[in-house]
């Protein structure tokens, strides 16, 4: 088994990666005190997904709870629960991670459960639902893909879900990441029990899992029983996928579309960098801190506080980071009838960041961006989702060790470069959503 260490801010101890002969990778970081987390990532979610299976990374996620050959569907949440656990799980563009944080006390029944669920999932008929037709008003029995079924069309129903869907499918010309994460309804409610089976076979292989401990334990005795409970058998290693980055649209993308709602939401697009690329997804981090970010943005103070009469609701930035690009977002919500004023106000503000940047917004961008960086190092938790976030979107923990000195780096050149490199209108896609 090949051991690596990582210094990792704000850590007493240098954090230890081992990766086994078939892939698997184990993570044990020591953070003192009484609670512990546990949690495995999985490097599969919608860019794994094509046309006909949008949504079964999410779908899988569900079922995963619904027992093993071991635990009948319930007992894992359950017996975890009324021990003081928090459950949970999330499904994203790059990944699907599981975690349980819990006091130590109960450290071993965890890490038992935790692999069980992960490598024994039976994924039953029972509890998934039989395939049918969305327009059949006779169901019988409801089951799992109802449930996903519902909270997809619950999402639909949102304004906001509606100019992001548009916008994000707009950037992209090929990538999987132009589809939505959740899925439709029609394919949740056609896909069979053996397609969800064979897609958990192909991507929840050794080689494309890390499992990630966080506490006060034993690193020789945890490390022994991770590898003795995740026993994959005789699992195959998962092809890692690559796919064709998407460019930047060159010329402005315009969508307009209409929805039974009163005012009216717009969505500006670009495409940024990739996860591993450091220094830029620092340098657009900080550009949506002093874009948009709070009342003391410039978004905020410039086209909410100041304007003359009220354009604007809301309106802020934001910037997700994947492994193949990031997204840079400004959003806001706005007086239906002034769609032109508005837009002409985001694109004035999006121009001017590029060359009056000043050191004083530099400066506050820098220790609120050190501030958040640090508050992933105070819990179990958010330091196992951090490790987890490095470790499957960046697939190299060692970048945690720039971060800070990036950071601390970083000039007002820096920063105004960079929104001149990302943030061109001609690469922008706008999305906007009106009342009907």
């Amino acid at each position: 088994m090949k051991k690596t260490t990582v210094n990792y801010p704000f850590l007493s101890k240098e954090v230890e990666i081992y990766e086994r002969e078939n892939g698997h990778k184990i993570v044990l970081a020591h953070k003192p005190g009484d609670m512990v987390n546990v949690s495995s990532w999985v490097k599969t979610g919608s860019i794994n997904e094509n046309e006909k299976n949008n949504g079964i990374s999410h779908f899988l996620e569900h079922l995963m709870f619904k027992g093993t050959h071991k635990h009948p569907a319930g007992e894992f949440d359950r017996t975890l629960e009324a021990k003081g656990a928090i459950v949970n799980a999330a499904t994203w563009k790059d990944y699907t991670f599981y975690y349980v944080t819990l006091p130590k006390a109960e450290f071993d029944l965890a890490l038992e459960l935790h692999a069980d669920m992960m490598i024994d999932p039976v994924l039953p008929h029972h509890e998934i639902g039989e395939p049918f037709d969305l327009n059949d008003k006779n169901i019988g029995t409801k089951r799992e893909r109802h449930v996903v079924i519902e909270e997809i069309r619950m999402r639909e129903d949102q304004p906001w879900t509606k100019v992001y869907n548009a916008c994000n499918r707009a950037m992209y010309s090929s990538h999987p990441y132009k589809r939505d994460v959740i899925g439709t309804p029609q394919i949740i409610s056609q896909v069979t029990q053996e397609e969800i089976m064979n897609y958990y076979k192909t991507f929840y292989s050794p080689n494309n899992m890390t499992t990630i401990v966080v506490g006060d334990f034993n690193h020789e005795d945890v490390l022994n029983k991770l590898e003795s409970l995740f026993d994959f058998g005789n699992r195959g290693k998962c092809e890692m996928r690559e796919y064709a980055i998407d460019t930047p649209t060159s010329e402005t993308k315009y969508i307009e579309n209409t929805a039974c709602i009163n005012s009216a939401f717009l969505m500006f697009g670009y495409l940024g960098v990739v996860a591993k690329d450091i220094k830029n997804s620092i340098l657009l981090d900080m550009l949506s801190i002093i874009l948009g970010e709070g009342a003391s943005s410039r978004l905020y103070k410039n086209l909410i506080e100041k304007q003359p009469e009220q354009i604007f609701n809301m309106i802020d930035s934001e910037h997700y980071i994947f492994r193949d690009g990031s997204n840079f977002f400004v959003q806001a919500n706005f007086t239906p009838d002034k769609k032109e004023v508005a837009i002409d106000l985001v694109k004035k503000e999006i121009e001017s960041v590029k060359s009056t940047i000043t050191q004083d917004e530099l400066n506050k961008a820098k220790k609120k961006i050190k501030s958040r960086f640090a508050s992933n190092a105070e819990t179990v938790s958010e330091i196992g989702e951090n490790i987890g976030y490095y470790m499957t979107v960046c697939n190299d923990l060692s970048l945690v060790s720039d971060y800070l000195p990036i950071v601390e780096d970083i000039t007002v050149d820096d920063i105004q470069n960079c929104a001149k490199q990302f943030l061109n209108i001609n690469n922008a896609t706008i999305s906007i959503l009106l009342p009907e």
